[in-house]
């Protein structure tokens, strides 16, 4: 398909828009062949310096399920600012996710290297943009994700888990679950008014 034809402008104009955060999932495995095919995929993102400053760690098998412990130990610190937030019925759900990781077989750890010579915000981006490649290259194939942020409540423990040598001079910046989903949720709307500003 031509990139500049009107087909594939509307196939990414879907991809973008269909995405999800899914929190639940089938237990089938994913192939290795295919984890990696997307992560790499994140590495084709923009980075400041041309450093590609991304690091990833997949937990797989007993890896992910040994991460479950720690992933409700990241709820605690959660929980009550969740509890005045959501719906009770979203707040039961998210805790269940929370507990199960929603049965996703295959979490990615996305860390920084961050540069002396390069802004702490442009490294931490970058590691963003590759983290949005990982997702919507997912979703192309048919996958789903859930970016999270709560790893970052108990960062040590993250480290601990993947092993201290392997991520000294490393930040961790998120994590995403990922695998088949098991439930399709509808959209959260878009607050578009006031999101751009010509000057």
């Amino acid at each position: 398909m031509d990139h500049h034809s009107k087909e594939f402008q509307k196939a990414l104009s879907s991809l973008i828009q269909e995405r999800r955060s899914i929190r639940k999932y089938k237990k089938d495995p994913l192939p290795k062949e295919l984890i990696e095919k997307i992560i790499l995929q994140g590495c084709w993102a923009p980075s400041g310096k041309n450093l590609q400053n991304w690091r990833f760690f997949v937990a797989t098998g007993n890896k992910r399920d040994e991460y479950l412990k720690l992933s409700q130990k990241s709820w605690l610190s959660l929980k009550d600012v969740l509890q005045k937030k959501l719906k009770p019925s979203l707040y039961e759900f998210t805790e269940r996710f929370f507990f199960t990781l929603g049965d996703a077989p295959v979490i990615i750890f996305c860390y920084s290297n961050n540069h002396p010579e390069e802004k702490y915000k442009t490294s931490i981006g970058s590691v963003y943009m590759a983290a949005e490649n990982i997702i919507l290259t997912a979703q192309a194939h048919g996958l789903g994700t859930c970016a999270m942020g709560a790893p970052l409540e108990i960062k040590e423990d993250v480290d601990n888990f993947i092993g201290k040598e392997k991520v000294k001079d490393l930040e961790l910046i998120c994590a995403i679950a990922m695998g088949y989903p098991d439930h399709v949720p509808p959209a959260a709307p878009r607050q578009l008014e006031g999101r751009i500003t010509w000057l």
